[in-house]
């Protein structure tokens, strides 16, 4: 999760850094898996582009969660099998229907496959952008009646808020619907609560 400004992880991912563990002569393989919308040029300006235009009625506070980072792999061996086996695009486009289909297709601005490391694998950014009330904190206290009834705010507004994209419960549930997804490819989920 990031709430600062994403130009460091960008420079990496779009390889204008290139970090040691990365072979340059490699990496014009390296593939955009999203078009990003016109006037848009990276990956930084994408998450920022979204927030914009999502039609939030709140101002994006100065820590709030902007963007949360993927990176969808498996083990080294399983992902050269796969790239062996001449599976890589089929197992790129299931993974990005994945996203697409948990996080909303319009919250996921961001994916480049990169083929310059040692194992295939795709780093994806997603916009924490939700449509409901507020979860309620769970508390032990008995609920008092408040003493002023304030104006509800329309429930089905949009809003940026990583913690209902990030429950406990929720995350268990992304990494089993995706070992579910990639099952066909032989990857299988890891322990849980590890």
């Amino acid at each position: 999760k990031s709430p600062r400004n994403e130009s460091a992880m960008t420079n990496h991912i779009e390889r204008r850094v290139i970090a040691p563990n990365v072979d340059p002569t490699r990496t014009h393989l390296n593939k955009e898996l999203i078009k990003f919308t016109e006037g848009v040029k990276d990956r930084t300006e994408a998450i920022q582009h979204r927030i914009k235009n999502a039609e939030l009625s709140r101002k994006v506070g100065k820590n709030q969660v902007q963007v949360i980072r993927f990176i969808l792999s498996g083990s080294t061996e399983d992902m050269l099998r796969i790239q062996a086996e001449g599976k890589l695009d089929d197992w790129c486009r299931d993974s990005m229907d994945w996203l697409k289909k948990e996080y909303g297709e319009k919250n996921v601005v961001a994916a480049t496959l990169h083929l310059d490391e040692e194992a295939p694998h795709i780093h994806a950014s997603v916009v924490p952008i939700v449509q409901g009330e507020r979860r309620k904190k769970k508390s032990n206290k008995e609920q008092e009646a408040p003493k002023k009834q304030y104006k509800k705010k329309k429930a089905d507004r949009p809003r940026l808020c990583a913690d209902d994209v990030m429950t406990k419960d929720k995350l268990i549930h992304y990494q089993d619907s995706y070992a579910e997804a990639m099952a066909k490819y032989g990857l299988e989920r890891g322990i849980k609560g590890s």
